[in-house]
């Protein structure tokens, strides 16, 4: 549908029929008409960025000051947008601390880098096909160049529609963030939060306490809060539907190196991060959220995140209040965690790869159009380039299918927007193929479609999947076979990477998968372990 788009972050079905898109880099508010491709951009807010486009400085001129990550991210369109509510919400990053700072604008000892992101409703004249008549929601959100989450959603709340910010931790424990302090569980700090706010102001006093819901659940004493819950590291994906006839609020979140995590937002509740990662279970104990080789910094594993005595101990210390995610992608075992953080820290050249699919954004699947996908999650992914759905429980309130995966493809799946009727989806992808922090590595390369609008229709026929059984555990001979080819197939260096994320116990016999002949004992031990080490080597 378009391409050449500067970073799409947010693409939004709206009740005009339109697509409406957010430029991240560019700064730009566009509506796309999906039936001609046709693009008018509504509003320009380049101007309202107090810093450069640091991406196109080279670092010997700016020092290498970090672009945020994203810059114009969130949008979300009332539902009355033409009867009457013509309300247009944007979320935008417009401060940089270090702008005037020497070197890289950075606070010392790996401090963290320090932006600032504000909230503004316009309102959308049709008649000029123009945003005007910005009014400030909020304009002291802690932003960074890193973690920013950054999705809009209206969404009601017991008949009432409200405005729903995500906000990420801000890399607070990670990279150049290393030594910057993590918030999210400090129900004070609007970091690692969901903020809500009124889509339309209340007759409190101040400038921004009309802005702020009364009921909020950490708003008690004489300044009003925004935050709704707590504890999360990045969420990126918000989305809202009525399942078995219950509002549900949904997000998906990234991992830091496993238990990416999908969930069930709800008033006033904590979802572990930093002391919990995926479920409470046991597999970040002993570990953090991250590593680091500065030795400056805290903690056995240098960095501000704490270190994870028991998960479960943790999620028992926080009360009723604590969540377990509804689901989670890829929860690495203890002892690969182990080996990665270990290996982080030593700065190692053989630093092991692990799974992860980066769920960049949410949705939610209501129409009944494609057989089998109503009240489905749609995930699309950074990492992988692909879209995962989820089957919901008829109560919403869990998963109840495996992971299912469609439009693969060499690219960074930012966003996703549905057509009313379910018949079409609407993906954006990237610019660049990679993003700053931890997404720095993970861009495919040779991106197919660089800052594109995707359009995928569903034409007609299928039928509803059975669900997919588990399949049969495989035989010693055929994992053999399975873990063999894999190893052999592995340049030296992904086999000596791959090597080194394998328990201890492991090592020997992917090392005796390598020989040209086996003893009769050699090859005893290896079909033995084959399942073991096929499992393994699978979980990187």
């Amino acid at each position: 549908m378009a391409q050449g788009l500067s970073d799409p972050w947010e693409v939004t079905y709206g009740p005009d029929n339109m697509l409406w898109v957010t430029e991240a880099r560019g700064y730009r508010v566009s509506r796309l008409d999906p039936a001609t491709g046709a693009r008018r951009v509504l509003l320009d807010l380049s101007r309202a960025r107090q810093f450069p486009r640091y991406d196109r400085i080279p670092d010997a001129v700016d020092g290498g000051k970090p672009w945020p990550q994203g810059g114009l991210m969130g949008l979300a369109l009332h539902p009355r947008l033409l009867s009457g509510k013509p309300y247009v919400y944007l979320a935008y990053i417009d401060r940089h601390a270090g702008a005037g700072r020497p070197g890289n604008g950075g606070a010392p000892n790996y401090g963290g880098h320090f932006f600032t992101a504000r909230l503004v409703r316009y309102e959308y004249d049709a008649a000029a096909h123009t945003l005007v008549r910005p009014v400030m929601l909020c304009d002291s959100i802690p932003a960074s160049n890193d973690h920013n989450a950054g999705r809009l959603l209206l969404a009601p709340v017991a008949g009432r529609t409200y405005l729903f910010y995500t906000v990420g931790d801000l890399g607070a424990g990670q990279f150049e963030n290393g030594g910057r302090p993590n918030h999210a569980q400090d129900p004070g700090r609007y970091e690692g939060k969901v903020l809500r706010f009124n889509a339309e102001p209340d007759t409190d006093a101040g400038p921004y306490d009309p802005w702020i819901p009364n009921d909020n659940p950490f708003g008690s004493g004489p300044r009003q809060s925004a935050v709704w819950s707590l504890g999360h590291r990045n969420p990126q994906g918000l989305a809202y539907a009525m399942v078995g006839g219950t509002g549900r609020l949904y997000a998906s979140e990234h991992g830091p190196f496993s238990d990416e995590e999908i969930n069930l937002i709800e008033r006033g509740r904590n979802y572990g991060h930093p002391l919990v990662i995926g479920l409470a279970d046991g597999n970040y104990n002993g570990l953090a959220a991250a590593a680091s080789a500065h030795s400056t910094l805290p903690g056995p594993w240098h960095t501000t995140y704490p270190t994870i005595g028991s998960e479960q101990a943790n999620a028992a210390a926080l009360g009723p209040a604590y969540r377990n995610p509804i689901a989670t992608l890829y929860p690495l075992s203890n002892e690969l965690l182990t080996t990665v953080l270990t290996r982080t820290r030593a700065q190692s050249p053989d630093e092991p790869t692990w799974n992860s699919e980066a769920p960049s954004s949410l949705d939610v699947y209501s129409a009944a159009a494609i057989p089998g996908w109503q009240h489905s999650l749609l995930v699309p992914t950074l990492k992988k380039g692909k879209l995962i759905r989820l089957k919901l429980a008829p109560d919403g309130a869990a998963v109840a299918s495996d992971t299912l995966t469609y439009f693969r493809a060499p690219v960074r799946y930012r966003d996703l927007a549905l057509s009313p009727d379910g018949t079409r989806l609407y993906l954006a992808t990237d610019s660049s193929s990679i993003t700053s922090g931890p997404t720095a590595e993970t861009g495919p390369k040779g991106a197919a479609c660089k800052g594109c609008i995707i359009e995928f229709r569903y034409l007609s026929g299928g039928t509803a999947a059975a669900p997919p059984r588990a399949p049969a555990p495989l035989s010693p001979d055929h994992a053999l076979q399975q873990v063999t080819a894999l190893v052999r197939g592995l340049s030296a260096k992904d086999q000596r990477i791959r090597r080194a994320g394998l328990p201890a116990e492991q090592q020997p016999v992917f090392d005796l998968l390598l020989k040209p002949t086996l003893t009769a004992p050699e090859k005893a031990r290896v079909r033995q372990q084959a399942p073991a080490l096929l499992a393994g080597l699978r979980q990187q």
